[in-house]
């Protein structure tokens, strides 16, 4: 059976592998995968316990375009090296005399501009990325009430978008701190379960089918009289 406590589990352990994953060089990255693997395992039990698709949706629209922008780094940047000239331009080098600013710019122009280029790519699509990675924060938070979330949403963004001063490296490490403390905050079960809650009975106009007042004698839409 699907409970919060899977998430809250599989959504701390997740977060703190992806932190553990950004120090260590060899094995990080595989830490890091396996930590968005449970994350998104836990983002989406969280989806399905609470009937909102959004929380889903929004985080793996996150993920896409995370991975977009990685793999778009890399092309552009392997797109300026091949037209610097690959492997030749780097042999090159070797008998290069670089005297002023022209020479040198003539020989890491092609290289820096494709750099400038794909930074910039990247980091539009980070900011992206972190917008529907806050959005689906924000909806936990919601369902949940655990505001974490959305402080870790809000964080990631301001990272996002301060990455290109660098800065923004360590306010998303500080965003992953947060984000394992807010999957360990996570009740066992939904607050309106926790609070044993009842909501009022649905009641729904059998003529035009919207929700109306338990104690309606008529639908206040399509106007269809109740018999009393």
């Amino acid at each position: 059976m699907v409970e919060l406590s899977n998430a809250k589990v599989f959504g701390g352990i997740g977060a703190l592998l992806m932190l553990i994953g950004t120090f260590i060089p060899t094995i990080g990255p595989i830490l890091s995968i396996a930590g968005i693997v449970l994350i998104f395992i836990a983002v989406k039990t969280i989806s399905e316990l609470t009937k909102d698709n959004e929380i889903y949706r929004n985080y793996l629209m996150h993920l896409i375009i995370s991975v977009i922008a990685i793999v778009a780094l890399f092309v552009i940047m392997l797109v300026a090296f091949g037209a610097a000239g690959g492997f030749t331009w780097i042999s090159g080098l070797e008998t290069t005399e670089i005297t002023d600013f022209e020479s040198f710019w003539a020989n890491f122009g092609s290289i820096i501009g494709g750099c400038a280029v794909a930074l910039i790519v990247g980091w539009i699509l980070s900011i992206l990325a972190a917008i529907y990675l806050r959005r689906s924060y924000n909806k936990i938070a919601e369902h949940t009430k655990v505001d974490l979330f959305k402080t870790t949403g809000t964080v990631y963004f301001v990272g996002a978008i301060t990455t290109i001063v660098l800065i923004g490296l360590l306010i998303i490490i500080i965003a992953r701190i947060i984000e394992i403390i807010a999957f360990f905050s996570l009740p066992d079960k939904l607050p309106e379960a926790v609070g044993g809650e009842k909501k009022e009975p649905d009641r729904r106009c059998p003529n035009c089918g919207r929700a109306i007042p338990m104690d309606a004698k008529a639908c206040p839409y399509c106007a269809k009289k109740f018999e009393e």
